[in-house]
């Protein structure tokens, strides 16, 4: 740097790919420190200094906890029934509609909800609804009845679930309604 420079030196990398100006536009290099006029300084010593410290070791677990959840998944999908594969693929398969749980969500709060929020409470609900069906099989099996669930089945198996986690949210029923009433 020229000692007769009197333009300060940003003392942390800029967060921008590219520094875009009323003439031109300019990639930066990573590790290229900025002028505070958007020109990037190649001169710059020690500019390994000013980048943050990068979380190799996060990220390399992130991603062998990925692998070894994928490898799982597939040795449990292996190891499947034909039934329970089937079953396994329809969950995967379908979704809460989202603008349902958004009308909804806004209905009972009366407040308007990100598309976000929405997606993440229908993802929510998705488990839900699967633990109260994995517990209607259980009663039903437990009964000796086949085919298809009944209303019985899912009553049964909600009040399992309350007994098990306590009462399911902390808000009393809106309006009076309640699941699974007969």
């Amino acid at each position: 740097m020229d000692s007769g420079d009197d333009e300060p030196v940003a003392t942390q990398p800029a967060p921008v790919i590219a520094a875009a100006s009323s003439t031109s536009t300019t990639v930066l290099q990573p590790g290229a420190a900025v002028r505070q006029t958007g020109v990037p300084d190649e001169d710059v010593e020690g500019e390994d200094e000013l980048l943050p410290a990068m979380a190799d070791d996060d990220y390399s677990a992130q991603l062998s906890w990925q692998s070894e959840s994928k490898d799982n998944l597939k040795v449990l999908m292996d190891n499947f029934s034909p039934a329970q594969y089937e079953r396994f693929e329809a969950y995967r398969r379908h979704a809460l509609p989202k603008q349902a749980v958004r009308k909804v969500i806004q209905q009972t709060t009366g407040q308007q909800v990100s598309q976000p929020v929405a997606q993440i409470v229908a993802g929510v609900a998705k488990v839900f609804v699967g633990e109260i069906v994995e517990k209607a099989r259980q009663v039903q099996s437990q009964r000796n009845e086949s085919g298809p669930l009944t209303p019985d089945h899912l009553r049964e198996a909600y009040r399992m679930y309350q007994a098990e986690t306590g009462r399911v949210g902390s808000a009393r029923p809106v309006r009076g309604k309640r699941l699974f009433v007969r």
